[in-house]
């Protein structure tokens, strides 16, 4: 491509107003690439242990990666930081206009890295790898509004926005950053509490998205043979057929579906939240294979809806019906998706924000939440749709004691009102809606993940359930170890998602026609890598085995006798297992001979208790 390889940084200082670029050295890009590499680097030198992620000292990094723009599928970018909810490392990805802009108006940086905190909101504006800053009337205004308002002008059409909701304003502990009016959000560990607590209501790329017709000719025929093996795969038909949302029906039909703040593990309203619904709700297709759906939102409707003619559409993904949908027991569609767009608006992620008020319901039920909490405490109920999104919105705003903590999440609020067994977190990030009592490797999973509860870092649920006979441990620790590994390279590609897991190579044939020399067992050592420096983060921040656990929620059998509980026994045998295949010792603290054979040992810092021993 005509795009220079980027090889710096560009930070911008907010307590100063100011800009600079700095090198990335060449040992750094070859070792951690771009994205989730380069963000990881980046935050393990800028911080200190015991750093408040909502304090100045946080970095906030939007990273892209070698093949940005290259490769097939979704164009994403990666933001870093440290997260609010979990205390943790968090890389959360977005796709979109913003993620396609962005490589061009970074020029030759792999990452913006923002830290400080303005005096005053603003916006930064980055166009040809420089960067502006300027206060904004934004500040207030939802996803969709703040979108509509920064790039009405723009006649041109090459201006993308990247932007927080009144969630991130008020730093909900999971709030989301939005782009492309909130079709598409940068979710899960709170990247939007960070930008929010740095007043930072918007980050603006100006520039063309890459232009294809300029990859070098090796190169066009590798993304084409990409683009040929991916649509032949598996995960190519699937998404192709019915996008993420089919994942409901998927989780549904073989027992692994939270239902009703994971009390039950089938859903009985199911297909009428289910694929087909939203198939037949649907008016359009994205480019990611999800659905364009309206909803009850019509401008003016709702006082969330901002008047803007995106609150009466929304984009709802597999999360959406199975969180908002199955997990709050809301069998009408209409309802859901008009509950998803209401997340994307506020900048509240669906997963976290589900099982919130899911677990406030089940609060209620249990005792635990009274009218001496909050008046409109003891009306919580599964089913109720409205009473739902008066909750949500309350939560983005943090109105009134029970809002309030809710918005620092399920484990702050449990510890607060009582209540913590009732619904699953790991690193006080939500369970995402697949049920580990029916595959101890997802649990496994969950538990290991390096930003807390995650189904994207491995996802062997989707193998597990449909064994014939039962995985050893073995199994379990190599198949979620592998999987993490190479999701961690993944995101330093970018890539998306679902493409990038069906690479034939992992992308070594597309980065030698672009110039980078990786053999395909250099790529997965990348990954084993950086995924390895999370890990000694996360340990430099106080974090080890006590807090790779298994939540009480999952040791008891689901209601509907779907699934029995997991055994916290065989468990703690499993995270042995997978202890020894990381080379991680019995605290879960990587050793020094695995620190060394990655070639990490001039990064990590004296702070950090490595193990010592063999790997």
């Amino acid at each position: 491509m005509s795009r220079r390889p980027p090889t710096r940084l560009l930070r911008v200082d907010l307590d100063t107003g100011t800009a600079r670029s700095e090198p990335v050295p060449e040992a750094d890009r070859r070792r951690f690439l771009g994205g989730k590499g380069i963000g990881a680097k980046v935050l393990y030198d800028d911080l200190r242990a015991g750093t408040d992620p909502l304090s100045s000292a946080n970095s906030l990094c939007f990273a892209v990666g070698p093949l940005s723009g290259s490769l097939p599928g979704e164009p994403r970018c990666a933001v870093v930081t440290k997260s609010p909810l979990s205390g943790t490392f968090v890389d959360s990805y977005v796709g979109g206009s913003f993620a396609a802009r962005l490589p061009n108006a970074l020029d030759r940086h792999l990452a913006l890295v923002v830290t400080g905190r303005a005096d005053e909101p603003c916006v930064l504006r980055l166009s040809g790898g420089g960067a502006t800053l300027s206060p904004t009337e934004q500040w207030g205004k939802t996803i969709p509004a703040t979108d509509a308002a920064l790039a009405d002008g723009d006649s041109d059409g090459d201006v993308a926005v990247a932007c927080i909701g009144p969630a991130g304003e008020h730093r909900v502990r999971y709030a989301t950053i939005g782009t492309d009016g909130g079709d598409h959000q940068a979710g899960r560990g709170g990247v939007g509490a960070v930008m929010g607590s740095k007043r930072l209501k918007a980050v603006v790329v100006e520039g063309d998205s890459p232009d294809l017709s300029a990859l070098p000719e090796a190169a066009a025929a590798v993304r084409e043979q990409y683009t040929d093996h991916y649509h032949d795969s598996d995960t190519g038909r699937w998404i192709d057929a019915g996008g993420t949302v089919e994942t409901l029906d998927f989780a549904n039909e073989v027992g692994i579906l939270p239902t009703r703040g994971w009390q039950a593990d089938r859903f009985e309203g199911a297909e009428n939240v289910g694929v087909e619904a939203v198939r037949a709700a649907a008016h359009a297709r994205e480019a990611d294979g999800d659905f364009r759906v309206a909803t009850a939102d019509a401008a003016g409707t709702h006082p969330d809806s901002d008047g803007s003619a995106d609150a009466a559409e929304t984009v709802p993904r597999g999360a959406t019906p199975m969180v908002l949908g199955a997990g709050l027991g809301i069998d009408d569609f209409d309802a859901v998706a008009t509950l998803g767009g209401l997340c994307d608006r506020l900048g509240l992620d669906v997963i976290s924000a589900g099982n919130a008020v899911a677990w406030a319901v089940r609060a209620a039920d249990e005792g635990y939440l009274s009218e001496a909490v909050d008046p409109d405490a003891t009306d919580l109920a599964f089913g109720d749709a409205e009473g739902v999104r008066r909750l949500l919105s309350a939560i983005a705003r943090r109105e009134g004691p029970l809002a309030d903590a809710l918005a620092d999440g399920v484990t702050a609020a449990a510890t607060r009102f009582g209540g913590d067994d009732l619904v699953p977190t790991v690193k006080s990030v939500a369970l995402p809606s697949y049920d580990p009592r029916g595959s101890l490797a997802m649990a496994l999973a969950y538990a290991t993940s390096d930003r807390g509860a995650c189904h994207r870092r491995a996802r062997p649920a989707v193998t597990e359930v449909f064994a014939t006979e039962e995985w050893s441990n073995e199994r379990r620790a190599r198949t979620v170890a592998a999987e993490q590994d190479l999701r961690s390279l993944l995101w330093c590609l970018v890539a998306d998602d679902f493409v990038g897991e069906t690479l034939p190579d992992h992308g070594a044939a597309l980065l030698a026609a672009l110039g980078f020399d990786y053999t395909e067992e250099e790529l997965l050592a990348v990954g084993e890598r950086v995924w390895t420096l999370t890990r000694l983060f996360n340990v430099r921040e106080g974090f080890d085995h006590a807090d790779d656990g298994l939540p009480a929620a999952v040791r008891r059998p689901s209601t509907d006798a779907v699934r029995e509980g997991a055994d916290p026994a065989a468990f703690d045998d499993l995270l042995s297992a997978y202890y020894d295949v990381r080379g991680w010792d019995a605290e879960g603290r990587p050793t020094r001979a695995l620190v060394e054979r990655l070639d990490l040992g001039d990064v990590v810092d004296d702070a950090t208790p490595v193990a010592p021993g063999d790997s």
